[in-house]
């Protein structure tokens, strides 16, 4: 009774300070961005928190538009009055400022680090793939789920061929494996330092740009730069995600020749394993996948390689030559070339990094894996089959429970290697379309507390759905992805990101450098020229047999 009594005689705050303390506990929940972080000065903290302020009145996209320029301090002074001008013009001030030049003054600086998070972008506002802003917030990931992704996109369905490059190319193929693997580790690395300039009052570098298309318009200029790499990325994108259903539909009808589902019943069974897709969210959602997705690669190596193993005693050493068959490796190396590509996820991977220190060690330890396994599978798999080495290594199998088991695994592997360019694609169609007025045409596909608006899941769903379709009717579809892949691939991989590197930063090069950019950018030519030649020749050749269907 004592405990009431001191209770009753408490005495209340007024109803003035609890409404007050209502009132900042509301603000505090509604979602808004990151503030940047400012240098000490009484001035400056002034300025900016006048500014905050009337962000917050002038409205959401209006807010972060004041927000960013008021608080960088790093921003060309220059510039802000000549955005203003641009803006009746149609074509934004923003661009010509930012993109005319490549020294730091000339870029708003929007992409520093501040507490580990990116901030918006001219390039990527709005989206969760590439910033925590509309569309899930928190999406950093570590350096070893950055890994999972890159051995996701590195360590793909190509392994199978592998010991059929080796009977073609010998010794030179497992070579391959091995040069190609440093090649694009180099053009990765090279790729994410265009993203950094020098602050020049501190000396450090700053990340001033947050995108493959940012790189581009700095390059290409913001029309056709943009607008060419986007176009390439999707193209990419989407196409390895049809290749990916078209794969586990072979997969199963060679595992069930006798059943009543073809190829394609099985692309449609396959589908609607894929449709919860459209419910990621987030960066690291997709890294989960992605890591089971190297879980079945290594059940897939152990198993294939234990089988060989066991028949050590009957290996071909003499088998594997020097020569090259020139008829045939061309093609081998181009599925050697292909399964090393992962620049077009580089950018954000690193953006979304918690320690971007780490990456080009991520970087660098992903490829030696993939380097190793690669050379390692190709050439324990062809000493075990020799000359009787199948294009696709699982048709080596004889007993048909065995093959059927790693069968099963190919297509787990490839439902989850769906994901990553299937999110990615998402998120490049909703920064040029879905980014709400006046940016893009149509709003946006996130609510404010993060969860997609039903329509968002739609489109997602769509995606998903187009891309099964797409691979059930588009006749000869792997061949015609091998033909615009070939552009496509080595453009995005070898031959533009040595060319930005150079563009870039080719004051601060040795002749060294610029030689080794001026090489790759040869072997992309090399390569492409290759691929769609061959590629060329086989989709004449399936045409003039006729369609499968």
């Amino acid at each position: 009774m004592s405990f009431i009594a001191k209770l009753k005689a408490t005495p209340l705050p007024p109803l003035k300070n609890i409404l007050n303390v209502a009132g900042q506990t509301a603000r505090q929940q509604i979602p808004q961005r990151k503030d940047y972080e400012q240098p000490p000065g009484g001035t400056q903290q002034h300025h900016n928190q006048q500014a905050q302020q009337k962000s917050m009145e002038a409205g959401m996209d209006g807010g972060d538009q004041t927000t960013e320029m008021s608080s960088n301090p790093f921003r060309n002074a220059g510039s802000w009055a000549n955005e203003a001008e641009g803006d009746g013009d149609g074509n934004g001030g923003e661009y010509r400022n930012e993109y005319q030049s490549t020294s730091f003054n000339e870029y708003d600086g929007r992409y520093q680090q501040t507490d580990g998070f990116r901030q918006g972008s001219i390039a990527s506002e709005g989206s969760s793939f590439v910033c925590e802003g509309e569309g899930g917030g928190g999406c950093k990931i570590d350096e070893f789920q950055a890994g999972w992704n890159v051995t996701n996109a590195i360590q793909g369905m190509f392994i199978v061929s592998l010991p059929f490059a080796v009977l073609h190319g010998g010794y030179w193929a497992i070579v391959a494996m091995v040069g190609i693997a440093h090649i694009c580790c180099y053009t990765g690395k090279v790729l994410v330092q265009c993203l950094y300039e020098p602050d020049p009052a501190t000396g450090q570098m700053v990340r001033v740009r947050d995108s493959y298309v940012a790189i581009a318009k700095v390059c290409f200029g913001p029309k056709l730069g943009a607008r060419a790499v986007s176009i390439a990325q999707l193209i990419e994108l989407l196409m390895t995600c049809i290749l990916y259903v078209v794969v586990c539909g072979d997969l199963l009808a060679g595992t069930y020749p006798q059943g009543s589902f073809d190829s394609r019943s099985w692309m449609l069974f396959v589908g609607i394993f894929l449709l919860p897709m459209g419910f990621l969210k987030s960066l690291k959602m997709v890294s989960t996948l992605s890591f089971w997705c190297t879980m079945s690669h290594i059940v897939i190596n152990a198993v294939i390689l234990g089988y060989c193993l066991l028949q050590i005693g009957d290996w071909g050493w003499s088998k594997v030559r020097f020569s090259i068959d020139m008829e045939n490796f061309p093609i081998s190396l181009g599925v050697i070339v292909f399964s090393y590509t992962s620049q077009i996820f580089l950018p954000t991977l690193e953006g979304n990094m918690i320690d971007r220190s780490k990456f080009n060690w991520m970087l660098d330890w992903s490829h030696i894996a993939a380097a190793v396994f690669k050379a390692g599978f190709g050439y324990i798999c062809f000493l075990t089959f020799q000359n009787d080495t199948q294009q696709v290594i699982t048709n080596n199998l004889h007993s048909q429970g065995f093959k059927g088991m790693v069968n099963f695994f190919l297509v787990i592997k490839a439902l989850l290697s769906y994901p990553l360019p299937y999110y990615a694609a998402c998120e490049l169609l909703e920064r040029n379309f879905f980014r709400g007025p006046p940016k893009t045409k149509f709003p946006t596909i996130w609510n404010l507390d993060g969860e997609l608006k039903v329509w968002g899941l739609g489109f997602r769903v769509g995606v998903i759905v187009s891309t099964i379709l797409m691979a059930i009717f588009i006749p000869h579809f792997s061949i015609l992805m091998g033909f615009i892949g070939s552009f496509t691939g080595t453009m995005l991989s070898f031959i533009w990101p040595c060319y930005f590197h150079i563009k870039i930063k080719g004051h601060l090069l040795d002749q060294k450098e610029i030689a080794k950019d001026y090489l790759i950018i040869g072997l992309g030519v090399l390569f492409g020229v290759i691929g769609i030649y061959d590629s060329g020749n086989a989709l004449i050749n399936a045409f003039e047999i006729g369609l499968p269907f």
